[in-house]
């Protein structure tokens, strides 16, 4: 969400950047609003003019009545009576207009990065850089599911039964894997400065408005029946809702969070064989890292996080690589993302296991994230991005440890939360 200042300066540019976003049908949007904006300066103008009014008149009543002259003082209440009716309406016009321009701010995406590469959509996305070798071995890699039921790992079925299509039971080791990695996951981060969080499985309304745009929502969020309520999608949306409202103390920036979510996801759609499994599904555990930081330091703290996510997949003997998100790819709040990605021997190619993003002050301006600065007060930057998502993120894991005899080494940097263990061995 854009400062409406900024638009009403700038029209030009929002519409080039509306245009690089390939929403052209967001173009009118922008007139629209600017005369929705004329409209409402003049409606507060008149408005402020009769309540100033409004006050001196009923100070020169409280004059008259003590002078006695009570024919003048009702003469200047009849006046004020009929203002009062003008001025009703001056508000209720102010409203009006403040509500039809904030739903159409809501949609008219954010200014993105000026080193955001232009394309369509995600077919268009930027490698950035490799790190690790692809490695595919020379013997035959099965599907991701036939690994995880030769260690009696996974059951479908059962979940299907109980909860219906994109559902899973892990157990046994691949369940211990998926614990020791979100453990991993956590600890890692904490070493590198991050406060450990677990926070609310649920949020607002007006906080799933604040972090993402109408259509995400749409498509992401569970709703819950009878109460004004949603399933986090990611734990991003209850982190980044922690400081709505509020006015942080410069020196308390930068806010390093990473919490622990299970997310809860409608994934719409049909998909491909590759996506089925524990690919895309409707629950999932995930460790996120978030960021509150003053506007010149998020740029930074971009390259940080993502280079958080690269560091920790190397360290699970998982070759990823970085993917520069194209304009046509960006969600209407982002300024700039990138991709880390896990290379998949089995399919020869490489697959997202998280998304870095950099949101500038769209979240802080919908949830009213301010700073108190030494000169004045300003909106602060959020950023976020995925440490590591299993079962997802157990794909890579499985495929880039797995023996010729099916068993799976465990890194060295996973043992300790393995019980030592330096592989597992398949059951079947």
């Amino acid at each position: 969400m854009i400062d409406i200042k900024f638009l009403r300066e700038n029209p030009d540019l929002v519409k080039q950047n509306i245009k690089n976003k390939f929403q052209d049908q967001k173009l009118a949007l922008v007139d629209e609003v600017i005369e929705l904006d004329k409209q409402s300066r003049a409606v507060k103008l008149e408005a402020d003019g009769l309540r100033a009014e409004r006050n001196k008149c009923s100070k020169m009543i409280g004059a008259l009545m003590g002078q006695g002259k009570k024919e003048e003082a009702e003469e200047m209440k009849k006046k004020v009576g009929e203002q009062a009716a003008r001025l009703a309406e001056c508000e209720a016009l102010e409203a009006e207009y403040e509500e039809k321009i904030k739903k159409i701010m809501m949609v008219i995406p954010q200014i993105i990065d000026k080193s955001v590469p232009i394309g369509k959509d995600d077919s268009e996305n930027v490698e950035v850089e490799r790190f690790g070798d692809p490695f595919v071995p020379d013997f035959e890699i099965p599907y991701h599911t036939d690994i995880m039921e030769s260690f009696d790992g996974i059951d479908l079925d059962s979940a299907r039964r109980v909860a219906g299509n994109g559902f899973y039971y892990l157990m046994g080791d691949i369940a211990r894997i998926h614990s020791a990695v979100i453990s991993y996951a956590r600890d890692f981060m904490v070493q590198r400065g991050f406060t450990y969080c677990v926070p609310p499985f649920m949020i607002r309304s007006d906080v799933v408005t604040g972090v993402m745009s109408f259509a995400e929502m749409e498509a992401m969020m569970y709703k819950i029946e009878g109460e004004d309520l949603y399933l986090i999608g990611t734990s991003e949306h209850s982190m980044i809702g922690k400081f709505i409202d509020q006015i942080i103390p410069e020196e308390q920036l930068p806010q390093t969070l990473t919490s622990y979510s299970p997310c809860f996801r409608k994934e719409k759609g049909a998909h491909g064989i590759e996506e089925r499994g524990v690919y895309r599904i409707h629950q999932f555990e995930k460790q996120e890292m978030i960021v509150v930081c003053k506007p010149e330091d998020s740029p930074m703290w971009f390259d940080k996080l993502w280079q958080n996510t690269v560091d920790l997949f190397r360290s699970m003997d998982i070759p990823v690589r970085t993917l520069e998100c194209c304009s046509g790819d960006l969600a209407d709040l982002k300024v700039k993302s990138v991709d880390v990605e896990a290379w998949s021997p089995r399919q020869k190619k490489y697959f997202e296991v998280g998304s870095c993003s950099n949101l500038g002050d769209a979240q802080a301006r919908r949830l009213k994230i301010r700073v108190n600065g030494k000169d004045s007060k300003y909106l602060a930057h959020t950023l976020n991005n995925t440490v590591v998502a299993p079962p997802r993120m157990l794909i890579a894991f499985l495929e880039n440890n797995l023996n010729a005899d099916g068993s799976v080494n465990i890194p060295v940097a996973l043992r300790p939360y393995m019980g030592g263990q330096e592989k597992i061995v398949p059951k079947k």
